[in-house]
């Protein structure tokens, strides 16, 4: 009879395991999915920077659900243009961009 059997010959426990297994496995993916900074389904604009400053570097923009990607060809830049503000290196480490207007509080054109 069935109920009588011994559980260590069973083997549907064993594929029980392996269904729990696959579904660590996925709520695992899906929490790395959600922290990753390009997520599609957050609404925040992102800017991703890899290999900053080096020939490889890669620059990834996320403004809504559009991602744009550009890569450096190891060139430096150059054109026209005029100067859009001031940044500024705190102490601790971090940059913050000030842009420059025409007048006091005002934002540049």
């Amino acid at each position: 009879m069935l109920l009588e059997e011994d559980e260590s010959n069973n083997p549907m426990l064993s594929v029980v395991n392996l269904v729990d297994l696959f579904l660590v496995i996925i709520a695992a993916l899906l929490i790395f999915i959600a922290q990753n900074p390009l997520n599609p389904f957050q609404d925040e604009d992102v800017i991703v920077i890899k290999n900053p400053g080096k020939k490889n570097m890669e620059m990834m923009i996320k403004k809504g659900e559009k991602i744009e990607k550009y890569e450096s060809d190891g060139q430096i830049g150059q054109g026209n243009g005029i100067k859009a503000g001031v940044a500024y290196r705190m102490e601790d480490g971090s940059i913050v961009y000030v842009p420059e207007g025409e007048k006091e509080g005002e934002a540049p054109k």
